[in-house]
């Protein structure tokens, strides 16, 4: 049962609900009590598979958000204007190296 569908693991915790209350319903015609119900070693089973389960749903939720939270973020990033590469070029022609400055202040002076 290795799914990593959100579907699949909807049924599969449905199932072992089903088998835990067919569990529990056999044991009540046995007339067990509470703590022996809990010392039951189906019981513990079922309940086991039940908390696995829902910590894959947990799982899957939480990348589904993910997958969610990096679709908005791409979505802004396309929105962003685009920096012209003409714009990159005059700002490099305004900035001079130390090196060109320390020419220039030779030749005036």
């Amino acid at each position: 049962m290795g799914s990593k569908s959100k579907d699949a693991r909807t049924n599969q915790m449905g199932y072992w609900e089903d088998k835990l209350d067919q569990r529990l319903a056999i044991l009540a015609e046995k007339e067990m009590g509470p703590k022996q119900i809990k010392k039951d070693n189906v019981i513990k089973m079922i309940r086991g598979n039940i908390r696995k389960t829902d910590a894959r749903l947990a799982s899957i939720a939480k990348m589904e958000s993910k997958l969610v939270e990096m679709a908005k973020v791409k979505e802004e990033k396309l929105a962003m204007p685009k920096k012209d590469k003409k714009s990159k070029e005059t700002e490099k022609e305004v900035k001079t190296s130390k090196r060109q400055q320390k020419k220039k202040m030779k030749a005036k002076g």
